[in-house]
């Protein structure tokens, strides 16, 4: 299930299918759309209520019962993308599995049940698909800036951006359901209780309100069930066509706040299965109204799931984000472009002479050139154990394109490209990846050494041959001889590099 680390690999031909599965806090959605004429045209749409929210203690542990919905509610989207092929899906996990104490006990049976592999993502990056799908489901007008807001189960994501572009972007821990369990546990409904919870949900919109509104925008939309939900209230109660506005959102609110517990809310245009989490809803956007000084939200047909297959096409073409984030990387980092592209070229002479007998495909080429222009990322920070300083980094920032797990297999290849190889360098990766990761840090770790000296000479020799548990290379005796230290280090790298597994042998010619 390589497919965790690359998505789909495109570029599409005409009729040719798409998947996108959203394991959102709430519920998941999956969307199924055809490639017709350049145009991406919806053939299917799976939507169930699973509540993972719900399942979520306070320690990261999931409930087995809610657990079990989720798995049997995937083994049935499964079922319906059996004909799609696993380059064209992506399936994305977000708050509440960000917040698993122990993700890889859920994701590993989620992965066989669905028949595909799960990318969780970062709050921001959750923020950029959303707003890349509200942005091609309602075309943007030229130069304008607009605000999305989508209220979650788990989460709330705000975003400002102009055209396709996210400007702006901030995930709050803030979803209808997360808020209505933490302010209204017991289900009981007060003005009190509400002014109260205001206060403390206003606060944090706060955080950012002065510069969102600096920025600006020109218009306001709104994505996702929560914020659909409300408009259809807002529309039932004959206060708007649709929209929610300043004046309509009061009015709801008091309406809401007629009844003493959350199961005697009466709002029309309300769905029974809206109805235990609505007041999490409603508070969250009276709250981002407040802050942000918003007078008009319209509400958006798509969401993420939208912006995943949209995604999925521009990783096929020139507008890849990926290649986007690891230019801005590299800019921000001083990275020595002549030294990586040194590096990434003799890594690239030996993946394609090993790849077969390692079984390592397209995508952990891709993914092994991009390891070699963030290599020395960590030199800005200090010389000194650089490698650890860029492997943190690129564990822990917003890398825009990039799920978790593919920020840290290359955190965990950057890791160990030099120095001896930490027994829980690989820790975080699940083992479907372990062999594929080993096997990439060995030829990073070799190409590195190689080019150690920044020479910008040709090497001569430069051959590999490759084991299910090692790798013989051949270097010219007459190139190595005059290059004593580079000598000396490849002679004592099968020592250091024993953690990953590949016997390393050195042959001079």
């Amino acid at each position: 299930m390589n497919a965790v680390l690359h998505a789909a690999r495109l570029p599409l031909k005409d009729g040719d299918l798409l998947a996108a599965v959203d394991l959102g806090s709430n519920s998941f959605h999956m969307v199924v759309a055809q490639q017709l004429l350049g145009q991406l045209r919806v053939v299917d749409r799976l939507r169930e209520t699973v509540r993972m929210a719900e399942g979520l203690d306070r320690k990261g542990g999931m409930d087995p019962e809610v657990r079990d919905r989720a798995l049997e509610c995937l083994a049935r989207f499964g079922q319906r993308l059996r004909d799609v092929p696993p380059s064209h899906v992506r399936a994305i996990a977000t708050n509440t599995v960000r917040r698993l104490a122990a993700p890889q006990a859920f994701l590993m049976p989620a992965e066989s049940a669905l028949g595909h592999a799960i990318e969780v993502v970062a709050g921001r990056e959750e923020a950029r698909l959303i707003y890349l799908g509200v942005a091609h489901a309602q075309p943007p007008k030229d130069g304008q800036l607009r605000l999305v807001i989508d209220i979650g189960g788990g989460s709330t994501e705000c975003i400002i951006g102009r055209g396709f572009d996210a400007l702006e972007r901030e995930s709050l821990q803030l979803g209808c359901i997360a808020t209505t369990r933490r302010f209204f546990e017991n289900g009981k409904l007060t003005r009190k209780r509400w002014k109260d919870a205001l206060a403390e949900v206003t606060a944090e919109f706060q955080q950012f309100a002065g510069t969102y509104r600096a920025l600006g925008w020109q218009e306001a939309l709104g994505a996702s069930g929560t914020n659909k939900a409300i408009g259809e209230i807002c529309a039932a109660m004959k206060l708007t066509k649709g929209a929610v506005t300043a004046q309509a959102l009061p009015v709801v609110r008091d309406r809401l706040l007629q009844a003493d517990r959350i199961d005697a809310i009466d709002l029309p245009g309300l769905s029974a299965d809206r109805r235990p989490i609505i007041a999490g809803g409603v508070l969250i956007l009276e709250a981002a109204f407040n802050a942000l000084g918003l007078e008009r939200m319209a509400v958006s047909k798509a969401a993420m799931r939208e912006g995943v297959l949209y995604d999925m096409v521009g990783r096929g073409g020139a507008h890849d984000p990926r290649d986007a984030a690891v230019a801005a990387l590299m800019e921000r980092y001083g990275i020595d472009r002549p030294q990586a592209a040194r590096v990434e070229a003799t890594l690239m002479h030996l993946f394609d002479q090993v790849a077969e007998a390692w079984q390592l495909d397209e995508d952990d080429r891709v993914l092994l050139r991009r390891a070699a222009m963030l290599h020395e990322l960590g030199l800005v920070i200090a010389h000194s154990q650089y490698h650890v300083h860029g492997s943190y980094v690129l564990e822990h920032s917003d890398i825009a394109g990039f799920s978790r797990q593919q920020q840290q297999f290359l955190a965990a290849l950057v890791r160990t490209h030099r120095r001896k190889v930490p027994k829980s360098a690989f820790d975080a990766l699940p083992d479907r990846l372990l062999s594929a990761a080993r096997r990439s840090a060995v030829l990073l770790r070799l190409a590195v050494l190689i080019h150690r000296a920044h020479e910008a000479t040709p090497i001569p020799t430069l051959e590999a041959v490759a084991s299910p548990t090692g790798l013989t290379l051949t270097l010219s005796k007459r190139w190595l001889d005059a290059r004593p230290l580079l000598k000396a280090d490849l002679l004592g790298e099968p020592d250091d590099m024993a953690g990953l597994g590949i016997a390393l042998r050195i042959e001079m010619a």
